[in-house]
Protein backbone atom coordinates (compact mmCIF):
# COMPACT_ATOMS: atom_id res chain seq x y z
CA UNK A 1 0.00 0.00 0.00
CA UNK A 2 2.63 2.74 -1.22
CA UNK A 3 1.89 5.68 -3.74
CA UNK A 4 2.72 3.07 -6.71
CA UNK A 5 -0.46 1.75 -5.94
CA UNK A 6 -2.17 5.66 -5.98
CA UNK A 7 -0.38 6.03 -9.16
CA UNK A 8 -1.73 2.83 -10.65
CA UNK A 9 -5.18 3.59 -9.57
CA UNK A 10 -4.98 6.70 -11.50
CA UNK A 11 -3.78 5.50 -14.50
CA UNK A 12 -6.19 3.04 -14.57
CA UNK A 13 -8.91 5.45 -14.37
CA UNK A 14 -7.39 7.33 -17.03
CA UNK A 15 -9.22 4.73 -19.06
CA UNK A 16 -12.36 5.72 -18.64
CA UNK A 17 -10.81 9.41 -20.91
CA UNK A 18 -10.70 6.94 -23.53
CA UNK A 19 -13.40 4.54 -22.97
CA UNK A 20 -16.81 5.21 -25.17
CA UNK A 21 -19.98 4.50 -24.31
CA UNK A 22 -21.09 1.38 -25.20
CA UNK A 23 -25.26 2.21 -24.95
CA UNK A 24 -24.93 5.14 -27.98
CA UNK A 25 -23.83 2.46 -30.75
CA UNK A 26 -26.71 0.76 -30.10
CA UNK A 27 -28.62 4.19 -30.93
CA UNK A 28 -26.36 4.88 -34.31
CA UNK A 29 -23.76 7.58 -32.66
CA UNK A 30 -20.89 7.05 -34.88
CA UNK A 31 -18.55 8.76 -31.78
CA UNK A 32 -20.21 8.43 -28.76
CA UNK A 33 -18.96 10.34 -25.45
CA UNK A 34 -16.38 8.54 -23.07
CA UNK A 35 -17.49 7.36 -19.71
CA UNK A 36 -15.37 10.33 -18.04
CA UNK A 37 -17.08 12.92 -20.11
CA UNK A 38 -20.72 11.71 -18.92
CA UNK A 39 -19.17 11.07 -15.25
CA UNK A 40 -17.95 14.75 -15.26
CA UNK A 41 -21.41 16.37 -16.21
CA UNK A 42 -22.59 13.91 -14.12
CA UNK A 43 -20.38 14.82 -10.97
CA UNK A 44 -21.98 18.87 -11.97
CA UNK A 45 -25.72 17.54 -12.26
CA UNK A 46 -25.44 16.03 -8.92
CA UNK A 47 -23.91 18.78 -7.51
CA UNK A 48 -26.87 21.03 -8.63
CA UNK A 49 -29.30 18.51 -7.85
CA UNK A 50 -27.93 18.08 -4.35
CA UNK A 51 -28.20 21.79 -3.87
CA UNK A 52 -31.79 21.65 -4.49
CA UNK A 53 -32.41 18.83 -2.59
CA UNK A 54 -31.10 19.75 0.49
CA UNK A 55 -27.93 17.11 0.52
CA UNK A 56 -24.62 17.48 0.47
CA UNK A 57 -23.04 18.53 -2.90
CA UNK A 58 -19.69 17.60 -2.18
CA UNK A 59 -20.30 14.24 -1.61
CA UNK A 60 -22.81 13.72 -3.95
CA UNK A 61 -20.10 15.09 -6.60
CA UNK A 62 -17.75 12.47 -5.77
CA UNK A 63 -20.29 9.60 -5.47
CA UNK A 64 -20.85 10.29 -9.28
CA UNK A 65 -17.47 10.51 -10.11
CA UNK A 66 -16.67 7.51 -8.78
CA UNK A 67 -19.72 5.37 -9.80
CA UNK A 68 -18.21 4.31 -13.18
CA UNK A 69 -14.82 3.52 -11.92
CA UNK A 70 -15.41 -0.51 -12.12
CA UNK A 71 -15.89 -0.17 -16.02
CA UNK A 72 -12.12 0.25 -16.35
CA UNK A 73 -11.88 -3.61 -15.82
CA UNK A 74 -15.82 -4.32 -16.84
CA UNK A 75 -16.81 -2.18 -19.65
CA UNK A 76 -19.58 0.21 -20.33
CA UNK A 77 -22.30 -2.67 -20.50
CA UNK A 78 -25.23 -1.57 -22.15
CA UNK A 79 -28.56 -2.13 -20.32
CA UNK A 80 -29.49 -5.27 -22.92
CA UNK A 81 -26.06 -7.13 -21.97
CA UNK A 82 -26.98 -6.64 -18.17
CA UNK A 83 -29.50 -9.80 -19.06
CA UNK A 84 -26.44 -12.26 -20.48
CA UNK A 85 -24.00 -11.49 -17.75
CA UNK A 86 -22.93 -12.94 -14.20
CA UNK A 87 -20.78 -9.49 -14.09
CA UNK A 88 -18.84 -8.70 -10.85
CA UNK A 89 -20.26 -6.49 -9.01
CA UNK A 90 -18.71 -2.89 -8.60
CA UNK A 91 -18.17 -3.83 -4.56
CA UNK A 92 -15.85 -6.42 -5.95
CA UNK A 93 -14.03 -4.66 -9.12
CA UNK A 94 -13.64 -1.51 -6.59
CA UNK A 95 -11.90 -3.85 -3.67
CA UNK A 96 -9.29 -5.41 -6.56
CA UNK A 97 -8.83 -1.91 -7.98
CA UNK A 98 -7.81 -0.19 -4.37
CA UNK A 99 -6.08 -2.83 -3.08
CA UNK A 100 -2.87 -1.45 -3.12
CA UNK A 101 -3.59 2.09 -1.63
CA UNK A 102 -3.97 3.03 1.63
CA UNK A 103 -6.63 2.27 3.48
CA UNK A 104 -7.67 5.49 4.45
CA UNK A 105 -8.04 6.27 0.57
CA UNK A 106 -9.05 3.01 -0.48
CA UNK A 107 -12.32 3.20 2.17
CA UNK A 108 -13.51 6.70 0.53
CA UNK A 109 -13.72 4.98 -2.52
CA UNK A 110 -15.19 1.77 -1.41
CA UNK A 111 -17.53 3.37 1.23
CA UNK A 112 -18.82 6.00 -1.54
CA UNK A 113 -19.00 3.16 -4.87
CA UNK A 114 -21.36 1.01 -1.79
CA UNK A 115 -23.27 4.19 -0.98
CA UNK A 116 -24.23 5.05 -4.45
CA UNK A 117 -25.14 1.30 -5.43
CA UNK A 118 -27.18 1.04 -2.38
CA UNK A 119 -28.93 4.24 -2.98
CA UNK A 120 -30.34 4.77 0.37
CA UNK A 121 -28.40 8.27 1.39
CA UNK A 122 -29.78 11.52 -0.03
CA UNK A 123 -26.90 11.98 -1.58
CA UNK A 124 -26.59 8.31 -2.94
CA UNK A 125 -30.28 9.42 -4.76
CA UNK A 126 -29.06 12.65 -5.78
CA UNK A 127 -26.23 10.94 -7.88
CA UNK A 128 -28.08 8.11 -8.87
CA UNK A 129 -30.49 11.15 -10.81
CA UNK A 130 -27.79 12.58 -12.26
CA UNK A 131 -26.48 9.71 -13.89
CA UNK A 132 -29.68 8.82 -15.61
CA UNK A 133 -30.60 13.02 -16.00
CA UNK A 134 -26.85 13.40 -17.22
CA UNK A 135 -27.81 10.11 -20.25
CA UNK A 136 -31.01 12.18 -20.96
CA UNK A 137 -29.03 15.47 -21.40
CA UNK A 138 -26.78 14.02 -24.06
CA UNK A 139 -29.45 11.89 -25.80
CA UNK A 140 -30.82 15.22 -26.10
CA UNK A 141 -27.45 16.73 -27.60
CA UNK A 142 -27.23 13.64 -29.65
CA UNK A 143 -31.00 14.31 -31.30
CA UNK A 144 -29.89 17.78 -31.94
CA UNK A 145 -27.15 16.50 -33.65
CA UNK A 146 -29.54 14.33 -36.18
CA UNK A 147 -29.42 11.02 -34.36
CA UNK A 148 -33.14 9.72 -34.92
CA UNK A 149 -32.91 6.36 -33.09
CA UNK A 150 -32.23 8.04 -29.53
CA UNK A 151 -36.02 8.57 -27.75
CA UNK A 152 -35.75 5.17 -26.12
CA UNK A 153 -32.44 6.63 -24.14
CA UNK A 154 -35.00 9.97 -22.82
CA UNK A 155 -37.83 8.06 -22.01
CA UNK A 156 -35.90 5.40 -20.13
CA UNK A 157 -34.27 8.07 -18.11
CA UNK A 158 -36.87 10.25 -17.80
CA UNK A 159 -39.28 7.29 -16.71
CA UNK A 160 -36.10 6.58 -13.57
CA UNK A 161 -35.81 10.30 -12.23
CA UNK A 162 -37.11 10.28 -8.13
CA UNK A 163 -36.23 13.40 -7.20
CA UNK A 164 -38.50 16.79 -8.00
CA UNK A 165 -35.51 18.74 -9.14
CA UNK A 166 -33.94 16.01 -11.62
CA UNK A 167 -37.73 15.61 -12.55
CA UNK A 168 -38.19 20.02 -13.53
CA UNK A 169 -34.38 19.87 -14.73
CA UNK A 170 -35.85 17.13 -17.38
CA UNK A 171 -38.51 18.71 -18.58
CA UNK A 172 -36.43 21.85 -19.02
CA UNK A 173 -33.79 20.17 -20.81
CA UNK A 174 -36.36 18.54 -23.38
CA UNK A 175 -37.33 22.20 -24.25
CA UNK A 176 -34.23 23.72 -24.55
CA UNK A 177 -32.31 23.71 -27.70
CA UNK A 178 -28.60 22.41 -26.76
CA UNK A 179 -27.06 25.72 -28.29
CA UNK A 180 -29.33 28.14 -26.30
CA UNK A 181 -25.94 28.99 -24.37
CA UNK A 182 -24.20 30.86 -26.85
CA UNK A 183 -27.01 33.83 -26.76
CA UNK A 184 -26.53 33.56 -22.61
CA UNK A 185 -23.89 36.41 -21.50
CA UNK A 186 -23.33 39.39 -19.64
CA UNK A 187 -24.74 43.02 -20.11
CA UNK A 188 -21.88 44.42 -17.52
CA UNK A 189 -19.23 44.56 -20.64
CA UNK A 190 -20.98 47.58 -21.84
CA UNK A 191 -23.07 46.04 -24.53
Amino acid sequence: MTNAGIAGYLLEAGLLKRARRSGWFIAGVRDPETIADHSWRAALTGMIIAGLEGADPARTAMLCVLHDTPETRIGDIPKVGHHYLNAATPKTVVADQTADIPDRVADTIRDAIDEFEAGETREAICAKDADKLECLIQAVEYRHQGVTTIQRWIDNSLAVLTTDSARDIAAEILKANPLAWEQTRSTSDGE
